[in-house]
């Protein structure tokens, strides 16, 4: 009895190990943001914003971006590869683009300004990790919702004596 439980242990780590090693091959999620954003400055140089852009991933369309604007996809795994259809300017036939690019395996948010990338900038200049902006929790001076009174009816109501009678 006492081989047979060893054996059933042994055995559900094995598994265990193999669902954690076929997990590290498929990758981990990325959660990805696309900007049509000018890129100002950048060594003397201006890349302007497309007028549209238009992004598909594994055939679905996840964004349409017009100037300033971003969108965003999940995508799992480090390979990944998009379709572009990007139209430079008002009244231009869009050309297609096909990309493809490895994900970095330590970041979850990553921002890819498209102008920057296609424009064939280094990674500094398209690529940034997305940080989410933290609110600040209220301080110890500001009531919080529901505190206080705001009517003015806080303390006695004005009743005297025993409300049953």
């Amino acid at each position: 009895m006492r081989g047979k439980t060893l054996l059933i242990r042994l055995a559900a780590l094995a598994v265990c190990v193999a669902v954690a090693a076929t997990m590290m091959v498929i990758g981990r999620g990325h959660t990805l943001y696309f900007d049509n954003k000018t890129i100002e400055n950048y060594q003397g140089n201006e890349y302007k914003a497309f007028e549209r852009v238009v992004v598909t991933i594994d055939g679905e369309e996840v964004a349409k971006l017009g100037k300033r604007e971003r969108g965003m996809a999940t995508w799992i795994g480090q390979s990944f590869k998009m379709t572009l259809e990007i139209t430079e300017k008002k009244g231009d036939e869009p050309r297609i683009e096909e990309i493809s690019m490895d994900l970095p395996y330590s970041v979850d948010g990553i921002v890819i300004n498209l102008p920057a990338y296609l424009a064939g900038l280094p990674e500094d200049a398209w690529f940034s990790e997305f940080v989410p902006m933290v609110e600040e929790e209220p301080g110890e001076d500001e009531p919080l919702p529901g505190e206080g009174d705001e009517f003015g009816l806080e303390g006695d109501l004005g009743m005297e004596g025993d409300l049953g009678a």
